[in-house]
Order: structure tokens, then sequence, then C-alpha cells
């Protein structure tokens, strides 16, 4: 059972996500994207920044825990989200966009090489990417997570042609520029 997969975990992951939320990224993705096009959230957790989204986009919240899912549903029960594995992304739906906050970070390389080709097919023709990474080499364990860090080099090589970097942005979260942002167009 993983760090989300319980009640206990999703409220300890609440306690620690606390004061954190991606308003700045989703500011980022404006020069990117117009008001009202379609979005799809990967790894929603708690749906912090799916309700940022939603103030301008018609935003679609997933994550592959169905307790982050109920939790979120409990406050918003109309809410357009569902379960998804974000490397196989096993949905008939598209999207304009595909947004994550520090989620690829949990699956391996080759899962995440995996997901983005899923994501090429789940976008639509010059569909948008935004996906925050915490930034580096290194790779930890933490409870049966995993956090994977990357570069800008590291995370193209992921990449095999089918999306474009438009932009990738170095930032702060917690401590000084421990955060990559990557800004893709969908071939």
């Amino acid at each position: 059972m993983g760090f989300n997969d319980n009640e206990k975990g999703v409220e300890d992951y609440l306690k620690l996500a606390e004061g954190y939320d991606g308003a700045e990224l989703i500011q980022w993705l404006d020069k990117y994207l117009p008001n009202q096009s379609t979005v799809l959230e990967l790894g929603m957790g708690p749906g912090k920044d799916l309700d940022i989204l939603l103030k301008q986009y018609l935003a679609t919240g997933t994550d592959f825990s169905q307790v982050f899912l109920d939790h979120y549903l409990k406050t918003h029960p109309d809410g357009d989200v569902f379960q998804l594995d974000a490397v196989t992304m096993n949905t008939p739906r598209r999207f304009d966009a595909i947004y994550s906050n520090k989620v690829l970070q949990h699956l391996s390389i080759e899962e995440c090489r995996q997901s983005l080709t899923a994501q090429h097919n789940v976008l639509n023709k010059g569909g948008i990417v935004l996906h925050a990474l915490w930034y580096g080499n290194d790779f930890e364990e933490y409870e049966g997570l995993r956090f994977q860090q990357y570069t800008e080099e590291s995370f193209t090589q992921l990449l095999e042609g089918r999306f474009e970097i438009l932009e990738a942005k170095i930032y702060t979260e917690m401590e000084e520029d421990d955060s990559i942002a990557f800004f893709l167009k969908r071939l």
C-alpha cells in the first residue's frame, strides 16, 4: 500500500503540502494556453491546483489514488475527475493541455518515457504540456514513493521527437532553484 492509498497517507500528504500550490506555474501556463482550453491535470492530489486551473480553463483532474479523488469529490461532488495511471494514460478523452506539478518524478525514468509517449496520444494537435519536477540528478525513495530529479538534458532525452521544448524554467519552491518546469508543445 502506497503513501496516498489510504486516509492516513492522504492526511499526512495534506499536512506536508500545506501552503504550497501551483498558482505561479499556472500563471506561466497562461502564456501558452488560451482561456477555456481543456486541461488534464495528472496527479491532482488534494485538488488545490485543479481549483486554480478551473478559474480559467475547462480542467479535468486525475489521480492514481482513488482516496484523493474521493477526498476531492466530498467537497466538489460535480467535479470532473477520474482515476488514471500516468504511465498508460488510458482514456478516450483528448485535451488541449496536460499539467502536472511534481507528479512525473514518482515514475521510473522508463515509466516517465512511456507516460510522455501516452501523453502525446491524449493531446490535441499542437497541444501544450507543463510539467514541474524537482531539479537535479538525484534519486530518493521515501515511504514507497520515488523522487527522480531531472535536468533539462535528462528530461529532453525522454521526449523522443514527440514534443518541442518551448521553455524550461528553473524556479524555487522550497529551496533556491530546487525545481524545473518544462513547457512542451506536441509535434
